[in-house]
Formats: C-alpha cells, sequence, structure tokens
C-alpha cells in the first residue's frame, strides 16, 4: 500500500506525519529544515489536525488508527499498552512491563519506547522511571518535560513529576 507524508509546523517543531487510509504509519518530529506540505492528503488531514489540537491543548485522546505493520509482536504489546495510559498520567517502564506480560522486561519496554514510530499519539513520553525521573526520550528530555507539563502543568509543575 502506497504511503503519503505530509509536513506541518507546530509549536514544538515540524512533525512529518506518514501514513494511507489504512493508518498512519509515523508522526516524527523533524530534526533537519524540510519544507511544509503545501497541502496535507485526505488520509492525513485528521492526524494533522488532530496533533494541532492536541499542542493548543484543545484535546486530550486521538481518534487516530495507528498501522504498526511489521514491528515485533512485543513492540506493538508494548504500543498498544502506552495507548491506554490517560492524558495528564505517567507509569514508570516496570509498571508497563509487567502489563504486557514481561515483569522484569523494563529494559525491552524502553527500547520499544526508542523505537515508537507514532510520537506523541503513541503517549511514550508519560513513560518514566519507577522513582519518577525522566529519563530517556528520542526528541531529548526537555521536550518530554514540555509534553508532560503541558498535559498536567499543576502536578507536574509543583512536583517535578506526575507519581
Amino acid at each position: 500500500m502506497p504511503y503519503q507524508n505530509a509536513i506541518i509546523n507546530t509549536p514544538h517543531g515540524k512533525f512529518e506525519i506518514i501514513g494511507s487510509k489504512k493508518g498512519i504509519r509515523s508522526v516524527k518530529k523533524l530534526q533537519e529544515d524540510k519544507p511544509l506540505s503545501e497541502s496535507i492528503p485526505d488520509c492525513l488531514q485528521s492526524c494533522a489536525t488532530q496533533l494541532l489540537e492536541y499542542f493548543a491543548g484543545q484535546r486530550t485522546t486521538f481518534d487516530i488508527q495507528p498501522d504498526f505493520e511489521g514491528a515485533s509482536p512485543f513492540n506493538i504489546k508494548v504500543w498498544n499498552a502506552l495507548l491506554e495510559v490517560p492524558y495528564g498520567h505517567t507509569t514508570s517502564y516496570g509498571a508497563l512491563a509487567e502489563k504486557v506480560g514481561s515483569p522484569k522486561g523494563y529494559q525491552a519496554v524502553g527500547l520499544a519506547n526508542k523505537h515508537n514510530p507514532i510520537a506523541i499519539i503513541v503517549p511514550c513520553h508519560r513513560c518514566i522511571g519507577k522513582n519518577g525521573a525522566l529519563t530517556g526520550y528520542f526528541y531529548g528530555l526537555d521536550m518530554k518535560r514540555a509534553l508532560l507539563q503541558m498535559e498536567n502543568p499543576n502536578s507536574f509543575g509543583v512536583q517535578g513529576s506526575l507519581f
């Protein structure tokens, strides 16, 4: 199935969305400068709109069909578990490992998060260390902190973590 892409501008930089009628394959923050899309393909329009609403503080859930085709069954399990972490809340790598049936697999969960192709929508930024510390995020801890603070400004701003 041929995939289409769009590059949108957000308050956190440019993001590229890749997908098809089957679902969204990738949402990633661009590290290099690429031109914005002049038009957004119909199959990506809803995703682009929902991302912009999220960044504007107007959306707390996404109605997006992910396309995880080709990913390992373990990664898919982790990503689906991440989809269950509510807006404004966090979980730990260990708790997520237990949830997916691999109680000692917190490092494997961390690797699955690192390879998450659908940033923001599959909220790997909501996964933190068991002591509440911000750890590992492919866009840097400043971005992770900004997303968590945006989702829960009172709790995160006062305590430094969402636990």
